[in-house]
């Protein structure tokens, strides 16, 4: 039971960005306008659980590291509305990219539990798989698109070493990003759910490795 009121600050801690990522997901399936403002509140809300488990967390660098990705992605979810006048895209993946590096900091040197499986081979095949179909169609952008999928892939095979949560939630992110990848520079191949399915799994994603996090991060702090 005491262990069960040690977490329960954490679980509500979530609702809300739980909340705002179903109302977002639900605005985008029915067009909304109204989807725009409720994306910008994702990245703020899942910050209130790192906030709230900061005291229990020892590990300042960890801590730094989790802000410091959820901020940037923050700026990438917002490129287009903080910079109208700026290139969208380049600004997405610069900012990701910086959101990436984060995360894979904190996996390597806060977060891994055990080796990397052999199994996480695959995410070295899905990105020589996008740079082929994507990369004919990204002209100008083929570097940084190259580059950015290899810190995506990178992302997601580090997150195969900490815990499950974790690993699950680098899938995730990896499944929207390369949904994105096809609305953006192949938009014919994608139906009419691909901006809400490319931000369902992009929420589910970040969610679920920030809720990984925090519980290693928390009971080393115990």
């Amino acid at each position: 039971m005491q262990r069960r009121r040690q977490l329960d600050p954490l679980l509500w801690a979530f609702l809300p960005y739980i909340a705002v990522s179903v109302t977002h997901v639900a605005l985008l399936g029915l067009d909304s306008p109204a989807a725009g403002p409720t994306k910008l509140l994702l990245m703020p809300l899942l910050a209130v659980p790192v906030l709230v488990s900061l005291r229990r967390i020892r590990e300042r660098a960890a801590q730094a590291l989790i802000l410091a990705a959820l901020a940037f992605s923050w700026l990438g979810d917002s490129a287009g509305a903080l910079f109208p006048a700026g290139p969208e895209v380049p600004l997405m993946l610069a900012f990701f990219g910086i959101a990436h590096l984060a995360y894979i900091t904190l996996f390597v040197r806060h977060l891994a539990e055990r080796r990397m499986p052999w199994w996480a081979l695959v995410y070295a095949v899905w990105w020589v798989a996008m740079v082929t179909i994507v990369g004919p169609r990204a002209g100008g952008l083929l570097i940084a698109v190259a580059i950015y999928g290899l810190l995506l892939g990178a992302t997601a095979a580090f997150s195969t070493r900490c815990a499950p949560l974790v690993a699950i939630g680098g899938g995730f992110f990896l499944a929207s990003d390369t949904l994105l990848a096809l609305r953006l520079f192949l938009p014919q191949s994608l139906p009419a759910w691909g901006s809400p399915a490319i931000m369902a799994t992009y929420a589910i994603g970040q969610g679920l490795i920030i809720a990984g996090a925090l519980t290693a991060l928390r009971k080393r702090g115990a």
